[in-house]
């Protein structure tokens, strides 16, 4: 499969690259670091985003390839999708994939749906980062600093600094080659996990505040409603990484964050330490993800559907 896609890649003269809605460094890493190497190919390249890039990712090189999506974008020859596990998640761009001659998926997610010509899944490697370096290398892509800092971006993010499970012995054999480059692997570590606005600072305490354990410490249950949470100059980004705050508690196997957004909808976010597959509940509510990391979003009364859904991931523990 990797093979065909390449094969398209080098016939096509105009590309566009849609990455997931609420991109994470995952996807825009991947999504502009194959964008600047496709265009060392002499490609015509297109990123199309749903979201203001986050605050923690606008030092990424690439980012003036970027262009904002009208239902009246061109015809290209390549649409390629980049860590997307359906259609739904790519929002209004998936009218998108009528646009191309053909169109290509690269995901990670054993959730995928292959909704695409051209399908390129593989659960078992650690980030679409890690896929597309590997994919511009055999292109014959000549990689640069630019390229090289966007898929580490993109590879570091998914594994939270090379933490979690999904790192293997390849993950790290392909960022030695990466940091071969010049990375500057400080300076991208500080910004993408240590700097943190004075806003989120805020959101965490609230969402410390309301964590409650269950089932003798085994979940830990954070509640967050936008109606009255009055920090000012809150984004939607600042909500990365909360639900982590319930995983990293001693004693913990799943943590589960309730959103409760003002437009009706409760996001839910899902994250396991060692033994539970979250993906199998997000996949309950219409989500998705891995086996550690998956979520969904619901629609009803918060205090109903908490019951609900904590009750269907007891079933599963």
């Amino acid at each position: 499969m990797k093979k065909k896609i390449m094969d398209e890649i080098i016939k096509a003269k105009k590309i566009a690259i849609i990455p997931h809605i609420s991109a994470d460094g995952d996807a825009l890493g991947s999504s502009f670091g194959l964008a600047l190497g496709l265009k060392k190919l002499n490609k015509d390249v297109e990123v199309f985003l749903e979201e203001e890039v986050p605050t923690i990712y606008k030092f990424m090189p690439g980012l003036e390839l970027e262009k904002e999506y009208t239902f009246q974008s061109s015809y290209y020859d390549l649409v390629i999708a980049i860590d997307v596990g359906d259609v739904s998640r790519l929002g209004e761009r998936s009218e998108l994939l009528n646009n191309g001659r053909k169109t290509v998926n690269i995901d990670h997610h054993k959730t995928n749906t292959l909704f695409a010509f051209y399908n390129l899944v593989d659960s078992g490697i650690s980030s679409v980062g890690e896929m597309i370096y590997t994919m511009l290398v055999e292109l014959g892509v000549e990689i640069n600093k630019d390229i090289a800092t966007c898929l580490y971006i993109a590879i570091s993010a998914d594994t939270g600094g090379f933490r979690y499970s999904n790192t293997t012995s390849a993950t790290h054999k392909v960022i030695s080659e990466i940091v071969s480059f010049g990375v500057d692997i400080a300076d991208i570590s500080k910004k993408i996990f240590d700097n943190v606005s004075f806003q989120k600072l805020k959101l965490v305490g609230k969402a410390v505040d309301s964590i409650e354990l269950i089932e003798n410490g085994k979940i830990a249950v954070i509640v967050i409603s936008d109606k009255g949470l009055n920090i000012s100059g809150l984004k939607d980004e600042d909500y990365d990484g909360i639900v982590n705050l319930g995983r990293n508690i001693e004693g913990v196997e799943v943590s589960i964050l309730f959103r409760e957004k003002p437009n009706g909808e409760i996001k839910i976010n899902l994250r396991s330490n060692y033994y539970v597959d979250v993906s199998k509940l997000a996949n309950m509510y219409m989500g998705g993800g891995h086996k550690r990391a998956a979520g969904c979003v619901v629609k009803g009364e918060l205090k109903k559907m908490k019951k609900q859904v904590l009750e269907d991931l007891i079933s599963e523990m």
